[in-house]
């Protein structure tokens, strides 16, 4: 079969590569000049099944309060005169019950750990490298009251049989040794061993190569315009570079999804929550981190990167703009300062930021629509990196009339027929 994905990030090249492995005729179509340049390009680095968790979920309102008016809060709200921008915050408010996060938590995780998986046994069949580590992941509590809240957490990592540890100070430091020089600001962690690390552009770069060898088609630099129609489904993609026709298309298009897919009347309730990261030359190794350490008290993600540091956090709701705040890049600075301070060349650091892909139940939104030749995957949020492997494997195996090896039935966008949606 001949299929169009439309999209290459980290979602949409996985997808080309299982599909051609899977012995199908893939041509993949992106506006950037190679692979992973928008929201691929400099995210966190983190592969965290432990942390595939739904943002909307019991006290989330109330700690949006509090983090809207902390100096360096996690949460920006920009309002827009924009009725999806509403429409979406309305929606994931209407998730945040224990009931729903519940729900939605069981559809994550699941993925997340099946594309870890998919993720190691892809390592296993091909020479890939992306600056990859597997050392776990520390979540650092600076406060005895936010390693006292883990009990809710814990509770979800014992039910899923995700391995965990709950670490003293003594027990952060063994585990991330650089952080000896501010245990003054520890007072606990929780750490995650089998999550792992990498950088996602590298990964989805090197992936491509291999995927153009299985035959796949990287049509670049060429602009999506829209969906072309007939009585049978999709008849061609409009482009830049004129129509472009196959027997299937995948639309792998992170925030963009919905507004190709409008005008179709198929609606996916997929926004964008900016995130920032900055890229910082490591000076000292002994003085940097491991693996990934989650500031909690800032939710941002500090990620030795080979010779870097990835410090990246911030959820930004302000529309589609790409604009750099430097109130953001304080955050991120003020986090690696206070945990890392001479791991890092600050001096030296490159400032970015991405358009993540959220829906407002959590989940990503993978399947089948209502043209029998249109399929989705889009919509993973924070958790692209996470779940890019699982999520293309699942859709191959969908695409090629095989049975996933999990149950994806809660992930087709059919879930959003009921009054959450």
């Amino acid at each position: 079969m001949k299929v169009l994905v439309l999209g290459g990030g980290v979602v949409g090249v996985t997808t080309a590569y299982y599909l051609a492995r899977s012995g199908h005729e893939v041509t993949v179509v992106d506006r950037q000049p190679e692979p992973a340049r928008e929201t691929s390009f400099a995210n966190a680095g983190e592969v965290s099944p432990g942390y595939a968790s739904p943002w909307a979920g019991p006290g989330v309102p109330i700690k949006a309060v509090k983090w809207l008016l902390m100096k360096h809060g996690p949460l920006v709200l920009r309002p827009k005169l924009d009725p999806a921008m509403w429409s979406w915050l309305i929606k994931m408010l209407r998730n945040c019950t224990s009931a729903r996060y519940a729900v939605n938590k069981s559809r994550m995780i699941p993925l997340a750990e099946y594309s870890r998986d998919c993720l190691r046994a892809l390592r296993d069949e091909i020479p890939i490298h992306y600056d990859e580590r597997s050392r776990g992941t520390l979540q650092l509590f600076r406060k005895p009251s936010q390693l006292d809240g883990t009990a809710g957490d814990i509770a979800v990592l014992q039910q899923y049989g995700v391995p965990y540890e709950v670490l003293d100070r003594d027990g952060c430091i063994a585990a991330e040794p650089a952080l000896a020089a501010v245990k003054h600001r520890i007072a606990g962690g929780l750490r995650l061993p089998q999550d792992e690390t990498g950088d996602c552009h590298m990964f989805t770069l090197a992936l491509a190569a291999h995927a153009a060898k299985l035959g796949v088609q990287f049509r670049l630099n060429t602009t999506i315009e829209r969906l072309e129609t007939d009585a049978k489904g999709i008849s061609g993609v409009i482009t830049s570079a004129g129509v472009l026709r196959a027997d299937a298309y995948v639309v792998a298009l992170g925030s963009w999804s919905p507004l190709l897919l409008r005008p179709l009347g198929v609606s996916i309730p997929v926004y964008p929550v900016k995130g920032y990261s900055i890229t910082v030359p490591v000076i000292d190794p002994d003085a940097a981190p491991v693996s990934t350490v989650m500031d909690e008290s800032y939710k941002v993600a500090i990620t030795r990167l080979g010779d870097r540091i990835r410090v990246g956090g911030t959820a930004e709701v302000s529309g589609y703009s790409d604009k750099l705040y430097s109130a953001r890049r304080a955050t991120l600075e003020h986090s690696l300062t206070e945990l890392f301070p001479r791991g890092g060349n600050l001096t030296e650091a490159t400032f970015w930021s991405g358009l993540r892909p959220m829906t407002p139940d959590g989940p990503p939104v993978i399947g089948a629509t209502r043209y029998a030749n249109l399929h989705l995957n889009t919509g993973h949020g924070t958790l692209g990196w996470t779940m890019a492997c699982g999520s293309a494997r699942v859709l191959a195996d969908l695409l090629s009339g095989r049975k996933p090896e999990i149950d994806t039935a809660d992930l087709a966008l059919a879930r959003y027929e009921d009054r959450f949606g």
